[in-house]
């Protein structure tokens, strides 16, 4: 998603502050999910929820009283009460609807889920992420009604597309699905999705293996390289340091972007 592009054309409709809040706190439930951060990608969902409302009570003039916590019912109700022909039915009716679905997940992670057989939490971060997808894609088509239908419909095309996150875990064995990385970007990303657990050279080498295209000499290779990025406590468990974490963390946004152009 080409945040600069997508934050333009909201703001043609939403105030500036809660456009810019509510395409960064979507971006931020997507780097979460990518992460397979269940919890943390749910909650910043919450935020954007509360940076839609927001804007769509503004820019609709909803009479909402001053409050010191955000309240979504509150809003919801406002604009649901305003009178037909006030304000576009996506604005009073169809987007605050859909973001009373996300706003509960946020507020309930994982507490109505029988937990035996799918994971709660990864699957209250799809459906709040998707459905914030298509919040998002709802009001780029409601800001530019009359702009650049070709435009918009290809940004909306890439909000709706759905996420994989970047990272699998099979029966303990970690995976990484991060285009062109190195063999030295594994072995980083293991130690990163460990932090702040260590990881032992024999485990790290071997994480890095697992991975298509890397022989043994390349995870020796690459784990020898991390050399001022981790912290050996001598007995060959290592632990990132924190401009390790900085690399890591920067792959992960390279590979998010890449994923959403």
């Amino acid at each position: 998603m080409a945040d600069d592009v997508v934050l333009t054309l909201l703001k043609a409709k939403l105030p500036a502050r809660h456009a810019t809040a509510a395409v960064k706190h979507f971006r931020d439930a997507v780097l979460e999910y990518q992460k397979r951060k269940w919890d943390d990608a749910t909650a910043k969902t919450g935020k954007f929820v509360e940076a839609v409302l927001k804007g769509l009570a503004e820019h609709a003039k909803a009479p909402i009283p001053p409050l010191r916590a955000f309240k979504a019912d509150v809003y919801i109700t406002q604009l649901g009460q305003l009178p037909g022909g006030t304000a576009d039915d996506t604005v009073r009716l169809t987007i605050p609807r859909a973001c009373r679905f996300i706003y509960d997940i946020a507020s309930n992670r994982g507490a109505r889920h029988d937990p035996d057989e799918i994971d709660p939490n990864e699957m209250d971060a799809t459906s709040a992420l998707n459905t914030s997808a298509w919040v998002l894609a709802e009001l780029l088509r409601y800001a530019q009604k009359g702009g650049d239908l070709a435009q918009t419909a290809a940004l909306v095309a890439g909000l709706m597309r759905r996420r994989y996150p970047f990272i699998e875990e099979v029966d303990g064995r970690v995976y990484f699905h991060v285009p062109n990385v190195s063999a030295r970007g594994v072995a980083l990303l293991t130690l990163w999705h460990r932090y702040p657990g260590r990881v032992a050279r024999a485990e790290l080498i071997a994480a890095v293996k697992r991975h298509p295209g890397f022989t043994t000499n390349n995870a020796n290779v690459a784990v020898s390289r991390l050399r001022g990025v981790v912290d050996d406590d001598g007995q060959g468990l290592l632990r990132l340091l924190i401009p390790g974490l900085r690399e890591a963390e920067h792959l992960i946004d390279q590979a998010q972007q890449r994923d959403h152009q």
